[in-house]
């Protein structure tokens, strides 16, 4: 192919077909399905390997065994198609296309804020970790699968004491709490203070090793902790919880309308007003 001959279809060709590699390997990326993809391509490389070495006997074998591993690998790769699939409607571009994404990032955080500020008020411990980057699916595949809307009835649910998923980390993905009752690995930073619990140091290892964002509810003091990038910093309340998510998760307030946040806080608000009185945990 000459130099000439190369025109502006062949680049948006090439830009395609790297762009549907670049996202199978992110679907895949943190999961046991890598190790397969890995399998498959050594398959792959062999078979090529033999039809250029002219091996005919084992080129027949890896042609034959392609002939029923396309149904093979369909079976074996069945949830991460499936989630693929149901993913696809939900992609970023189509959000920000139809101007979503601020909105549905403002109703996350304040989901987030109220029961994190919730759960202080009455000393109920929390680990909710908020999926940015890095896929932390490696993780989430330790716990309950949910994919349920995120909404702050939900998050106190899976906190209180007498669920079995207290215990553990709630996933974040979107607008979407994936999962819950994970367990994370402990930060392994010996300058830690010895005051910090579990939740903390486990808040700390996802976060030195992914680019996460963890949020804290320390169960004996009721605080609050937001965990980036491997540090720690403790927050006054909802509202400076809320600001900081806002920063991290990079939300557009641009177009959004001013009653918004507002109205929200302000009906929850009213809501835990209309609570019964309920009596402190242990």
């Amino acid at each position: 192919m000459t130099a000439g001959a190369f025109g502006w279809r062949d680049a948006v060709d090439i830009l395609l077909v790297t762009l549907v590699i670049y996202r199978i390997f992110t679907l895949f990326r943190g999961t046991r399905a890598m190790q397969m993809l890995v399998g498959v391509g050594v398959l792959v490389a062999a078979s090529v390997a033999a039809r250029q070495l002219e091996l005919h006997s084992l080129g027949w074998l890896l042609d034959t065994l392609w002939s029923f591993w396309v149904v093979v690998l369909v079976v074996l790769f069945q949830p991460e198609l499936r989630r693929a699939l149901t993913t696809l409607g939900h992609a970023g571009a189509l959000h920000a296309l139809f101007g979503g994404a601020g909105a549905e990032t403002l109703r996350v955080v304040d989901e987030i804020a109220s029961v994190a500020g919730s759960l202080a008020e009455r000393r109920i411990g929390a680990l909710i970790v908020i999926e940015r980057g890095t896929g932390l699916r490696q993780y989430a595949e330790l716990g309950v699968a949910l994919d349920a809307l995120v909404s702050a009835d939900l998050l106190t649910s899976l906190f209180l004491p007498y669920s079995p998923l207290h215990d553990g980390a709630a996933f974040i993905r979107d607008d979407r709490v994936v999962a819950a009752g994970c367990f994370l690995p402990l930060s392994r930073n010996s300058q830690l203070a010895r005051q910090l619990g579990t939740r903390h140091r486990a808040a700390l290892g996802v976060t030195e090793e992914t680019d996460a964002v963890a949020v804290v509810v320390s169960e004996e003091t009721g605080r609050l902790s937001l965990a980036v990038d491997g540090g720690i910093e403790a927050l006054s309340g909802p509202d400076a919880l809320r600001r900081r998510l806002l920063a991290l998760l990079g939300a557009r307030t641009e177009g959004v309308p001013a009653f918004w946040p507002g109205w929200l806080r302000g009906m929850r608000l009213r809501a835990r007003q209309a609570e019964p009185p309920t009596s402190p945990g242990r």
